[in-house]
């Protein structure tokens, strides 16, 4: 997903997060980021869409998560969520997750770890 202004709005708007890091270019500038920067919540935010889309799949909520900030995104990059499964709980449908989140050349920008919890239609 490549993030632009609008995400960044967007998400504002929904959220109330109009921290001058996603909106001032003047603040910005004189911070260590040097840039606008997307929000947090936006990159983990793939994070979700992926645990409830593909890996475990639908039906899918995360129980915990753990993770860390190890790069800014900024507007206009191209970000990847990836997942690797850890472990899988012998009796629950319950895994624990590996996750990163990538820019395209490969900096890693988050990783850590989640647990989720699969329901299935029939409500387990």
């Amino acid at each position: 997903m490549t993030l632009t202004a609008e995400h960044v709005r967007t998400f504002a708007e929904l959220t109330g997060d109009y921290n001058p890091l996603h909106f001032d270019e003047q603040f910005v500038a004189h911070t260590k980021f040097g840039r606008l920067v997307v929000q947090g919540g936006l990159t983990t935010g793939l994070l979700h869409a992926l645990v409830a889309m593909d890996l475990p799949g639908p039906g899918t909520v995360f129980l915990s998560q753990n993770w860390r900030f190890t790069a800014p995104v900024y507007i206009g990059d191209t970000i990847t969520a990836t997942a690797e499964v850890v472990s899988v709980h012998a009796t629950k449908p319950v895994c624990e997750l590996r996750i990163s989140v990538s820019r395209e050349e490969g900096e890693v920008v988050l990783e850590g770890t989640a647990w989720c919890y699969t329901l299935s239609a029939g409500g387990d």
